[in-house]
Parts: C-alpha cells; structure tokens; sequence
C-alpha cells in the first residue's frame, strides 16, 4: 500500500465524515465510513448504518453485526482481515431504505473504496447493496434470490472483482428461513468464490501488517464457478438497527 494511497484515504474518510451531500447529515450522530485493512482481499457491502452504528462511527456493530460475524467464520474469514462498508455512509431515519438520490450522493464514496482496497471478491449483503454494485458494474440486477449462488466476475471502478450476493444479516433475525439460507451462502458459494480468490494472493510485506487508522476503534488502513459478466447495466439489527 504506498503512500499516496493512504493519504487518499484519509482524505475520503474526513470527506465522508463531513459530507452534507444529501439530508441524511441533519440527523445522523456520526456518518460510518468503514473499517478494516486496506490490503484485503475480501470486501463486504451493505445498505446503510443501523441505531448502533450511528452511535458508534463503524458498521455491523449491533445484532445482525453479531450473525455476520457468525457468517464470516463459515466462510474461513475473520473480520479483522475483511474490510466492511455500506452502501449509504449515514443512517437513514427510522431505519427505512435510503432514497435513490442519497445512494447516488454516496456512490462515489463507495467506488473510490473499491479502487484503495482493490478487494478481489466483494460480498453484497441484502437488496440494496447487491442491486447497487450490479448498475455500477453495468449488470442486470435479477433480485437476491435469482442471484445468490452465483460468482459474478465483473469491473467495477476500474477493478477486476467477483461480486456474490445473499441476503442482509438483519432479514434473518427476523425469519429462520433466511438464516439458513445465509449459513448455505456462506458456507457454499461464498466460501468458494473466497478460496478460489485467495488461491493467488500474493505474499504480505510489513507495511500490510501496520494499522493506520486516525482514532482508536476507527477505520485501519494497511496497505471456479463463475459467471461471466456482461449485460445491461438491506440493515443490521432490523428494527432495533437499521439496515447497515
């Protein structure tokens, strides 16, 4: 991770935690901009932060954090190596779904994510998430259900990535259903699409061990059964949480 990178991204979470792009910055406490290593392989999107995160800066922090936590492992992961974000950085009220205009206000945010963290799978939790990487990539978006169990490779802001979609960890505290079929995803093609990327992963130098992060609990920075793309171009804790 050179320099240069990390001094991007400090500027991008400073620009976030001022960003008054849309109204979601006259309620919010604090905008979440993300957290984990900048070198990871594995990157994990979600719809927008919840009550918890909202009140801590950082997202999955709350009950459906706990499950996808939970998750990870069932994928082979630990959260400390995955790097979290969301797609919209401050937490709508009352936990509904953020606008259409307050994703695309936070979109760039998001890709210029993607291109410091050059993850080589990225993992879209719920509706929101997988239907947004989808349209930034070009892809026809079919719904969760019609894509979860699929690898997609696609190019999104300039990086080659693999998206796999499920469901956002908040549905399934709410229906056992869907948290088996969360436990499958990870188990199955999750963990596929991780262990197929992670097969070529080059070798970690020092710097990718040295957290950067400006504040205690803060963002850190660090430095095959697919399908092709081509084509047309939800939050944790439910209730109690929001969408993150």
């Amino acid at each position: 991770m050179s320099e240069d990178a990390v001094e991007r991204y400090k500027r991008l979470v400073e620009s976030i935690k001022n960003c008054t792009k849309c109204p979601l910055h006259l309620s919010r406490k604090n905008s979440v901009p993300g957290e984990g290593p900048l070198n990871a392989d594995i990157m994990v999107v979600g719809e927008a932060p919840g009550r918890s995160e909202d009140e801590q800066g950082r997202p999955f922090v709350g009950a459906a954090g706990k499950l996808l936590d939970r998750l990870l492992k069932e994928a082979g992961l630990e959260r400390g190596k995955v790097y979290i974000t969301n797609v919209v950085k401050c937490r709508p009220p009352n936990n509904r779904d953020p606008k259409p205009e307050e994703i695309t206000a936070c979109l760039p945010y998001l890709l210029e994510q993607v291109r410091l963290v050059k993850p080589k799978v990225i993992i879209a939790v719920g509706r929101i998430a997988g239907s947004t990487l989808y349209k930034a990539a070009g892809l026809k978006w079919g719904g969760v259900r019609r894509e979860r169990g699929k690898a997609v490779k696609a190019r999104l802001a300039g990086i080659d990535v693999v998206i796999v979609s499920t469901y956002h960890p908040a549905a399934a505290l709410y229906n056992p259903q869907l948290k088996e079929d969360l436990e499958s995803d990870f188990k199955g093609h999750i963990r596929k699409a991780v262990e197929d990327a992670l097969k070529g992963r080059a070798p970690k130098t020092l710097e990718d061990f040295i957290p950067l992060g400006p504040e205690p609990g803060g963002p850190k920075v660090g430095s095959r059964g697919y399908v092709e793309a081509g084509g047309e171009g939800e939050g944790s804790g439910g209730k109690g949480q929001g969408k993150a």
